[in-house]
């Protein structure tokens, strides 16, 4: 790609995410396996998925700060390190709480999956700290979509992976393979990655003007180093509702997506009665519209910024309907009773959902670029209280109420993320209010 090597930097990207999401979506896969070797019930499997959340939520956090602190190449690769080596202790997890945990099989997989969710959690604020160093400012939000493809696509993979993988040598061995992956990615990142394209050898000076350059740029829009020229404290983010709002309404969409993650394979075995040989194919029905929606809507979204100028029209618009009609999808889920039409429209729900899920990420860029890795793990930290809260109280709800519970409150919390958008205006419009805070606390983060 001569003259686009930036883009070669997002296709690498695109390469971990989909080890991200087949390495957190593989346990689904073995959970009968696990569930018989160690005589766990289904409020204890939804708490072992959801025992990920919690190191998730700290590590998305931490994650951004770091990034912007110590530079995304340096955080790239200590996490995905450490992941991919506590993807494979999970394997020994369940051994492991029985010898030194008072025989407890939970804790230990407590312990891993909490370790595992820390490791993988500074992904994508990461990831944001990267598109908002590399992309060009007109191709904002289908950068960010374009590190988001890994996550349906590799949720999509997990399936066939996953099956593949313990038909041949057992659910141990499919951790064990999947850690390896990720740490053969990161031999190959620590060759070719910068943390500015400033600092490549390979983006010419064409290419760097190009990402530099304000041509076309909204009265609301400024550019990364434009930023950088102001200090910008911690909490500013809790000050601005465009933020905060944001994040609630990225919550929504991580609940759904991480439903669909967790628990798709436990429902298709429990409601339908299908054995683990089926689920390679069924468990990729509900991801293979997000792979394609995930891009397009970055396209729109960078569209609906050019030809209207508006970045609310083209970042909360267009998210408020996505949202919309995603609670509409899983609103009709329990109305059917056949596994093709509830797999067809868990399919049109997650494209729908996964349309807008760059724009979460390009309202933190939006609006203050230069925190870009900060306020996307501050995003990612409230979001991710989902990838706890939808297995765990999913897991509840099945116990008590059955998988029907399990849609509706689905649909309930997509409507709140929906209403939530309706509050984000991205861009810098407490500007004002922001040179006061700088001139306060010079010193600030």
């Amino acid at each position: 790609m001569n003259g686009k090597y930036r883009f070669v930097i997002m296709i690498m990207i695109v390469f971990i995410t989909i080890i991200n999401y087949a390495d957190r979506g593989a346990i689904s896969y073995a959970q009968a396996d696990i569930i018989e070797e160690f005589g766990l019930d289904v409020k204890a499997w939804g708490a072992i998925l959801g025992y990920f959340g919690y190191g998730y939520m700290f590590g998305a956090l931490f994650g951004g700060i770091l990034a912007d602190k110590k530079g995304p190449k340096f955080v790239w690769l200590l996490v995905a390190a450490f992941w991919s080596i506590f993807e494979i202790g999970t394997a020994f997890a369940g051994n492991i709480g029985l010898m030194l945990f008072g025989g407890s099989a939970l804790v230990g997989f407590a312990l891993f999956r909490v370790l595992f969710g820390l490791a993988e959690g500074p992904i994508f604020a990461t990831m944001n700290r990267t598109m908002a160093n590399w992309a060009a400012p007109k191709e904002k939000a289908f950068a960010v979509s374009m590190g988001f493809l890994g996550g349906p696509v590799g949720a999509l993979l997990t399936a066939p992976i996953a099956v593949g993988l313990i038909s041949l040598g057992g659910w141990k061995f499919m951790f064990i393979f999947l850690g390896l992956l990720g740490v053969v990615w990161c031999v190959i990142w620590a060759r070719m990655f910068t943390n500015r394209p400033e600092d490549h050898p390979k983006v010419s000076k064409e290419e760097l003007a190009e990402i530099r350059s304000t041509e076309g740029l909204l009265k609301n829009e400024t550019t990364l180093v434009q930023a950088e020229q102001a200090r910008v404290p911690w909490y500013h983010f809790f000050k601005n509702p465009t933020l905060v709002f944001n994040s609630l309404a990225y919550f929504a969409f991580q609940y759904v997506n991480f439903l669909i993650l967790t628990w798709t394979p436990k429902y298709l075995q429990d409601t339908f009665g299908f054995q683990l040989s089926s689920l390679w194919y069924l468990g990729m029905v509900p991801w293979i519209g997000a792979c394609f929606t995930v891009l397009l809507g970055g396209y729109l979204s960078d569209y609906l910024r050019r030809k209207t100028g508006n970045l609310r029209i083209a970042r909360s618009s267009l998210a408020f309907v996505s949202l919309l009609l995603t609670a509409i999808c899983f609103t009709l889920i329990p109305t059917v009773n056949s596994v093709g039409a509830v797999l067809t429209l868990m399919a049109i729900g997650n494209a729908f959902n996964y349309l807008p899920a760059n724009i979460y990420w390009t309202v933190v860029i939006d609006t203050e670029p230069s925190k870009a890795g900060t306020f996307g793990g501050v995003t990612h930290f409230i979001a991710n209280t989902a990838t706890i809260i939808a297995p765990t109280f999913t897991g509840v709800l099945v116990a008590n109420s059955g998988y029907t519970a399990m849609f509706a409150a689905a649909a309930i919390v997509a409507g709140m993320g929906m209403l939530a958008m309706l509050f984000v205006k991205p861009g810098r419009n407490n500007q004002n209010n922001l040179e006061t805070d700088q001139d306060s606390l010079p010193n600030s983060i």
